[in-house]
């Protein structure tokens, strides 16, 4: 039962048709000439790499970056609430101009430019600190029940689920994965975004309650996607990013997140 209501709930989520346009939350000294970068920030965000807050204003990694490099090249920055569904088709429509997204989770990613990696996504296992586990291959997994993301694949692990050696909990939320892991007898471990999990952690005040694994399951670079037409920007946008690198000032920006 609790799957198929969860199942329903993120059908209803992907599927909404609404796109929400929003005020730009930077402004370059308020030129009206300023070019426009359109940035999609998903309806409810994806802390902490895009926040929407209940003002609509914006922050985040991915949005505090690209608000630093826009204003250095000029540009205005625009959020747009875009369904995961419909981002691709409007990146090609040319409606919305960039997307936070890893190569890796793009079907086509030949259709699109992306920059350098702004942050490393790293998947990992968070398990209760009382009971520690580090992850080093599949077959560590064995016997357990693992807290995963509805509608995530897995497929280092999927061997294990579909051969019944271990068994995964499907959850529509970032923050229920946590819960449950931390009041459910029933589960041993929850995969996890590392900087996900971070920001939930800080955000809920429960450090002290979970151990993260050293080793990830999957570790990928996040990039502005971006229109094919665009590649121009996407070189000015990968010079003034490996400056903030250089200088420090990104991992400023990761450490107000961690």
């Amino acid at each position: 039962m609790f799957h198929s209501v969860y199942r329903a709930l993120l059908i209803g989520l992907l599927f909404t048709p609404a796109v929400f346009p929003v005020a730009s939350a930077s402004e370059v000294s308020g030129s009206s000439s300023a070019r426009v970068l359109k940035l999609n920030v998903s309806p409810n965000g994806h802390p902490p790499y895009t926040i929407v807050e209940k003002d609509d204003r914006f922050r985040g990694i991915v949005w505090d970056v690209t608000t630093v490099i826009c204003g250095r090249l000029g540009y205005q920055l625009e959020a747009l609430k875009v369904p995961r569904k419909r981002v691709d088709s409007m990146l090609t429509d040319g409606m919305i101009d960039a997307t936070p997204r890893a190569k890796e989770w793009t079907e086509e990613p030949d259709n699109f430019v992306f920059t350098i990696p702004i942050v490393q996504v790293s998947e990992v296992f968070f398990s209760r600190a009382e009971r520690a586990f580090e992850y080093f291959s599949p077959a560590d997994l064995e016997s357990m029940t693992v807290l995963t993301h509805l509608g995530y694949k897995y497929p280092n692990i999927r061997d294990m689920f579909t051969s019944g050696k271990a068994k995964r909990f499907d959850v529509p939320k970032d923050q229920d994965i946590f819960r449950f892991l931390m009041h459910g007898d029933d589960f041993d471990v929850a995969v996890s975004d590392r900087l996900v999990g971070q920001w939930m952690i800080r955000k809920n005040g429960w450090q002290g309650q979970f151990h993260i694994s050293k080793q990830p399951l999957t570790d990928v670079g996040l990039r502005l996607m971006l229109r094919p037409d665009m590649a121009a920007f996407v070189s000015q946008y990968n010079e003034e990013l490996g400056k903030m690198k250089d200088s420090g000032e990104l991992e400023s920006i990761l450490a107000a997140y961690s």
